[in-house]
């Protein structure tokens, strides 16, 4: 029928004029949301990243996502080359990120954004006529892309690239993508410049630990010298009392080398544990106590660096005195070093199982004894508590103190 007919010209006209305008256009809405929540995760992903080429990797993929095209790069500029070298990519074959270079000339379009601070928009690269096509986007056969400059802002004050998403389909890309993207590099610069600082950071602290280990492997090395020298005198001094005082002076000597020791081979060179450093101490002091035993029961205890030389004196003291004192010449017997926590302090007992300490022993008054007016001189400085406990047998001295900071 006639009628039909015009109806089916009509509805044919009409399926011609939506063919002519191509795919259906996107839900608008959604696109900008999903962008926004993307944002919302490019924020918490430069935050977390632990090094450039994580931050890179992630970048470039929600970058890509967030403009719905399969390719996106970030490409850093060199100075010393002039070029534009692509340091993270998404989508592209491999070999390319790391190596792919682009120019960094006003005729190349990531040039061009990276040397104005201008973003660059071209959706017709075949039909562009303000640049050159990179050979890179036409091996790959794109045909719309989006340039942005990456500012890092911070201590450098200088641009560190540009950040492209590029396309080889048909479509737009318009202000507000631009504007995704301008947001998305400006996020990217001042996560480079975090993790360059960082990287900066850990570099000193290491080049630190590695001096300061040094410098402990070297006072411990001077020290073994001067040590060395005094067992020498003592080997050669007639006087009883004099050889007695040159063999302490050697002892307490080394007791400061082998924290310095522990230092230097140590993971930490502003940390001890203690429980290792009073286990070689008792094993080193044992090999010069004919028939004694030294016993060592350490938790570990990680003490501050300068605490650990005191502890370790006190300690040399308390059981050199112990050997001298507590049993006779020949009298087998054990001096017991403990070392536990006790809520926020560190707790350390010498004891033996001797003749014991006279009843009118008091700390403070035996200042006549040489060693004596060492430990508390050392008690003073670690601000700790030195006590005499009562035992059925022998002598106990507990030792109390803030592991880390003053009592």
């Amino acid at each position: 029928m006639p009628g039909q007919d015009r109806i089916g010209e009509q509805d044919g006209a009409r399926m011609e004029i939506e063919e002519a305008k191509g795919p259906a256009r996107r839900d608008e809405l959604a696109y900008r949301l999903k962008q926004q929540k993307l944002l919302a995760e490019f924020a918490r992903l430069t935050l977390q990243a632990p090094d450039q080429g994580a931050l890179f990797q992630g970048v470039t993929e929600l970058c890509a996502r967030g403009l719905e095209a399969p390719y996106c790069k970030i490409l850093e500029y060199r100075p010393d080359k002039d070029d534009l070298l692509m340091r993270g990519g998404w989508g592209w074959g491999p070999g390319e990120v790391g190596v792919t270079t682009l120019g960094a000339d006003l005729e190349s379009p990531a040039g061009y954004a990276f040397h104005t601070g201008e973003s660059v928009l071209s959706n017709h690269l075949t039909d562009e006529t303000r640049f050159r096509t990179p050979k890179l986007l036409a091996d790959y056969g794109i045909r719309r892309a989006v340039n942005v400059l990456i500012d890092r802002g911070g201590r450098h004050q200088k641009a560190f690239g540009v950040l492209e998403v590029d396309s080889p389909d048909a479509g737009d890309f318009d202000a507000s993508d631009v504007d995704f993207l301008s947001g998305c590099a400006r996020i990217l610069g001042a996560a480079i410049e975090r993790v360059e600082t960082d990287r900066h950071l850990k570099e000193a602290i290491e080049t630190q630990g590695m001096l300061t280990r040094e410098m402990n492997h070297r006072v411990k090395n001077s020290l073994g010298v001067v040590a060395g020298l005094l067992r020498v005198n003592s080997n050669v001094v007639a006087d009883a009392k004099a050889k007695a005082a040159l063999v302490d002076a050697e002892a307490r000597i080394m007791t400061i080398a082998r924290v310095h020791d522990h230092l230097w081979k140590g993971a930490s060179v502003t940390e001890v544990d203690l429980s290792t450093f009073l286990d070689d101490l008792c094993s080193q002091l044992g090999f010069a106590t004919a028939g004694l035993e030294i016993q060592c029961r350490a938790d570990a205890v990680v003490v501050s660096a300068d605490k650990a030389i005191p502890v370790g004196l006190i300690v040399n003291e308390l059981v050199t005195n112990a050997v001298k004192y507590a049993y006779d010449e020949g009298q087998p017997g054990v001096v017991e070093v403990s070392l536990w926590q006790k809520g926020s302090r560190a707790m350390v007992r010498v004891r033996d199982r001797g003749r014991g300490l006279p009843d009118s022993f008091d700390l403070e008054a035996a200042r006549k004894s040489f060693g004596i007016r060492v430990i508390l001189s050392l008690v003073r400085q670690l601000d700790a508590e030195l006590t005499v406990e009562s035992v059925p047998r022998g002598a106990s001295f507990l030792l109390s103190f803030d592991p880390v900071t003053g009592s």
